[in-house]
């Protein structure tokens, strides 16, 4: 329910299809999983994103980031 409210904003944000948001987003994730010249930083963070499969979902992405995120905060 909450990914759909965040697609949802940015669609309207944007003029565009929640459709069009979630290809969007995806493309930009698997243009950064799939770029072999990454920095140290890149590989390092990616390492830090859980996944199932090669590259992760829009939904993996953004859960793990959030985690991420706030397991930081905490400390």
């Amino acid at each position: 329910m909450y990914m759909r409210k965040i697609y949802q904003k940015i669609a309207k944000e944007n003029g565009i299809s929640v459709a069009e948001v979630k290809r969007e987003m995806q493309a930009a994730i698997d243009s950064a999983y799939k770029n072999v010249e990454k920095s140290e930083t890149e590989k390092n963070a990616q390492e830090c994103i859980t996944y199932h499969g090669d590259i992760p979902t829009v939904e993996e992405f953004v859960e793990s980031i959030s985690c991420n995120f706030t397991n930081k905060a905490r400390k």
